[in-house]
């Protein structure tokens, strides 16, 4: 039996004033990307430096102006990336490094050693605060632990004050969930008054789920708390660094923003230790498709992936929201159908807006091919199918042939899984466009009687056909050719159909357009019902080719 009760609930804040679930997020935070520093420490295959340079110009192109680049003083790799970037000029004037450090002398003055010649840069100090961790790992009490702080503080505003540059200061209370709000707001409050924190210098105060410990509205309580009870709000840019470790990672950093967050950190997509970070391309995404501007140039997400995966060595998932290669495809045949559906009405109102079911964005607008929206396998339905010949080939099946069609790519499915595009078109020629087997229409000609005789019949053809590779001729007369037509194969075979339905429609555009017509027939004698369907540059004989296509799949030339 699962041994549930080695664990107890983590505690929740009690704090009825909440006022964040009334809230909307309405624009975009001050990004930070960690990718090089937390997401570059859990790689298998940590980057080398030109990988790193590599990442790091391309976060540039993404638009983020806040890029922690490592860890120097810890890392000889890392320190040789930053004077790279220093001494190369490579770190454009609006955007500002950011460099994380224990709070102890060495590392510290190493760090700003490394950081030389820039020309502004976010120190970013931290110590572990949580109760278990005073407790298990430092065996400190909270003025040891709040001393450690601000130590730490008072030692990069001591190096500060020589540094060419701009320095700001940046603090974590590491393992902020598990700590006591009250002690995170006093050691918080300690690095802000020692710092000396105003207005026109503000200290980034960096609020982590180092681990996720709980639901994200707990999160979102311990955030809008510390954000109400800070001292002199306007000299804190208020920061999340949310961990997924239950999974939420994203819920947590929207909810912290409406909780007060004005900052977030994460990587592209997740990465980071353990489950990994928050996911800031997931966010990015979830405000686009809310109508909300990310000022993040992710509008080409495939080139965003293939420089991801090359220098992570990771894979994206396929069902990863918004870049898998999946999560833009509909397999199941109720959703294909609300799909081709909802596209239509979007054509047919020119819509201004984006409604489509199931699809949240249009995949066009991140650079994300539109065709493979709908791929077929077992789980497909007949609008799924219906939508893949229409977007793919420009055929616009008749509704009633929507099943028809679907049940003979669904055998195929069966047995070998999904189904290409190229697949089904190939199935519908053989099926219905290539069914020219035993009788095969070959030439027409119409005469207009209508002046001649007076008749209910004003219509005279004459067609040439094979039969099982005999040529025959027969004429006939009708109230229009494809009435003349039937009446003349019914007599020439002697079968009984009925003409139940007729559609056509355009191919293609201009003077070398195809038309395309489809057939539904009955034949009365069996009470079997089939579509047939022709091409032709002419839509007279498009038709005539759809009445034989739909004699052969009933049999009927066989009598």
């Amino acid at each position: 039996m699962l041994n549930y009760k080695r664990y107890r609930r983590n505690p929740v804040v009690y704090y009825p004033e909440r006022e964040w679930p009334n809230k909307e997020i309405e624009k975009a935070p001050i990004w930070c990307s960690v990718d090089l520093r937390d997401g570059n420490q859990a790689l298998i295959d940590p980057m080398i430096v030109e990988e790193k340079i590599e990442f790091f110009q391309f976060l540039i192109k993404l638009g983020f102006k806040e890029i922690e680049i490592g860890f120097p003083a810890a890392s000889q790799i890392e320190f040789d990336f930053l004077r790279q970037l220093i001494e190369r000029k490579m770190i454009p004037d609006d955007v500002c490094v950011q460099v994380l450090t224990q709070c102890r002398k060495e590392l510290i003055d190493r760090t700003f050693e490394a950081i030389e010649g820039c020309k502004q840069a976010i120190v970013h100090i931290y110590n572990s605060t949580s109760t278990l961790q005073r407790d298990v790992v430092f065996h400190k009490d909270k003025d040891e632990i709040t001393q450690i702080a601000i130590d730490g503080t008072n030692m990069v505003k001591e190096r500060a004050k020589d540094f060419p540059g701009k320095i700001i200061l940046e603090y974590s209370p590491e393992s902020f969930t598990g700590t006591e709000l009250d002690y995170a707001l006093e050691i918080c409050t300690a690095v802000q008054k020692t710092w000396g924190a105003t207005k026109e210098n503000p200290i980034i105060i960096n609020l982590p789920s180092t681990v996720e410990m709980t639901t994200p509205n707990v999160y979102a309580d311990q955030i809008e708390w510390m954000n109400k009870h800070f001292e002199n709000r306007e000299s804190i840019i208020l920061s999340v660094h949310p961990h997924n470790d239950r999974g939420t990672g994203v819920a947590s950093a929207e909810l912290a923003l409406l909780a007060g967050a004005e900052r977030i950190e994460g990587t592209l997509f997740g990465n980071g230790e353990r489950t990994g970070n928050v996911d800031i391309m997931n966010i990015g995404y979830n405000m686009f498709s809310q109508g909300i501007n990310p000022e993040l140039n992710i509008e080409r997400i495939n080139d965003i992936i293939e420089i991801y995966e090359r220098c992570t060595k990771l894979p994206i998932h396929p069902r990863h929201p918004y870049a898998g290669k999946l999560v833009f495809t509909a397999f199941s045949g109720s959703h294909q159908d609300a799909i081709n559906k909802g596209v239509a009405a979007m054509k047919e109102r020119n819509n201004e807006y984006w409604e489509v079911p199931y699809l949240p964005i249009d995949p066009a607008d991140i650079g994300r091919e539109y065709e493979p929206i709908v791929r077929i396998n077992s789980q497909s339905g007949k609008g799924g199918v219906a939508f893949v010949m229409d977007t793919y080939f420009g055929f616009k099946l008749p509704k009633g042939m929507h099943r028809e069609f679907a049940d003979v790519i669904q055998k195929i499915s069966e047995k070998q899984g999904e189904v290409s595009p190229d697949l089904i078109m190939d199935k519908f020629r053989e099926e219905y466009l290539n069914k020219k087997e035993p009788i095969h229409f070959r030439q027409l000609k119409v005469d207009d009687l209508s002046d001649t005789i007076d008749s209910e019949f004003d219509t005279h053809v004459k067609v040439v056909y094979t039969d099982h590779d005999v040529e025959k001729v027969f004429e006939a007369v009708g109230n229009g050719p494809i009435d003349a037509v039937q009446r003349g194969l019914q007599e020439e075979l002697d079968i009984r159909i009925k003409v139940l339905d007729y559609e056509e429609h355009a191919l293609q555009s201009g003077s070398n357009s195809q038309a395309a017509a489809y057939i539904h027939m009955l034949d009365s004698e069996s009470g079997k019902v089939t579509y047939g369907v022709g091409v032709s540059s002419n839509i007279t004989r498009a038709s005539v080719r759809a009445i034989f296509s739909a004699i052969n799949r009933l049999g009927l030339g066989e009598k």
